[in-house]
């Protein structure tokens, strides 16, 4: 059987004619293949592409991020963020008063504790591989990597949550970071 790369574009189009303004690809460049002579894509481009259409592998992308947190994808109204926690690591207990948040594993076992007080954290479920998580806004909530790797997931923020571009390589960066805005 052949292997016929699957190709992912970042695609804005004009409204009227629906034809490509631009192709920003969301993969680099590979090695040739050698039964179909195309590029061998392995590798995502994991940047911020919004506010452009994107159609991307969000596992792919997921797994291969290798910082606490690299945003996606920024809109006006959503955020799709990526996040790899290490062994031990948590996200850190947080609220966002005016935010729904939505995330999911896609490597990796957690644990997540919600509540709607930070001494009060009454939903506390394992998680690991597909598993969803819905943040409602005003709930306090944290995430900790209990597993033997990096707890690999995505989340999506409505609104946004972080500056367009943003890229925290860890957990003190981002600390340092949030305390800018």
């Amino acid at each position: 059987m052949y292997f016929i790369p699957y190709y992912y574009y970042n695609m804005p189009m004009f409204e009227e004619t629906r034809q490509p303004i631009h192709m920003n690809r969301a993969w680099e460049a590979g090695a040739i293949c050698a039964y179909c002579h195309t590029p061998v894509h392995d590798r995502l481009v994991l940047e911020d592409f919004g506010p452009n259409p994107l159609v991307i592998d969000i596992n792919q992308a997921a797994k291969q991020n290798q910082n606490y947190r690299t945003t996606l994808w920024t809109g006006s109204h959503l955020q799709v963020t990526l996040m790899s926690i290490p062994v031990g690591g948590d996200i850190g207990l947080e609220i966002h008063p005016d935010h729904d948040q939505f995330l999911r594993i896609e490597q990796g076992q957690g644990l997540v504790q919600m509540g709607k007080s930070k001494d009060h954290l009454n939903v506390e479920k394992r998680v690991s591989k597909d598993a969803a998580i819905v943040v409602p806004a005003g709930t306090w909530h944290n995430v900790r990597n209990i597993g033997r790797g990096p707890l690999k997931l995505y989340s999506i923020y409505a609104p946004p949550e972080h500056p367009f571009g943003t890229v925290h390589a860890t957990k003190a960066d981002a600390l340092a970071a949030e305390g800018d805005y």
